[in-house]
């Protein structure tokens, strides 16, 4: 058997006490790693679910503006909030608050009388291009989620129609 000095024995000591130190300092960093890598997850996370309601926000706001377009707004535009159901489960999960359609330009078909032998009459009497903005704005309580959507629509109207619900100049 080795007989330890007192010198070899305090050193001994000491790197059992470096030892723990060492391994503490490589816990802590090992736990500060797994925390950093949670918070990223987590906030990748909320950006993704920030992502799918702005989604869902503008697919209601088009599927207002679809509604719109679909009806026969030009004969009295009026602004108009509508309920949207995005995943068919039978509850409205947006209000899409549809603005006044605007109409912006009115041109004037060139050549009515050029148009197919069938269609003359519709033609005729039907001799506007009409252009009109309609705007869509959705605002998700739950989420935050707020945008805005625009469409530009072409219709064709006849003048009297366009004298009636187009008052800007015609180009």
């Amino acid at each position: 058997m080795k007989k330890t000095t007192g010198r070899t024995a305090r050193r001994a000591n000491l790197q059992r006490g470096a030892t723990l130190v060492v391994a503490l300092i490589v816990l802590t960093l090992i736990t500060l790693l797994v925390v950093n890598a949670f918070t990223l997850s987590s906030s990748n996370l909320k950006a993704v679910g920030n992502m799918q309601s702005r989604d869902e926000a503008i697919a209601a706001a088009n599927q207002a503006i679809e509604l719109v377009v679909s009806s026969s707004f030009t004969d009295a535009p009026v602004a108009q909030d509508l309920n949207v159901d995005i995943n068919k489960d039978g509850i409205n999960d947006y209000t899409v608050v549809v603005a006044l359609p605007r109409c912006i330009k009115a041109t004037e078909v060139a050549n009515p009388d050029k148009c197919d032998e069938t269609l003359k009459a519709l033609c005729a009497e039907n001799n506007w291009h009409t252009e009109w903005d309609i705007r869509a704005s959705v605002a998700d309580g739950a989420s935050g989620a707020s945008v805005v959507v625009n469409q530009g629509v072409r219709v064709k109207l006849s003048n009297s129609q366009k004298t009636a619900v187009c008052a800007t100049p015609t180009a």
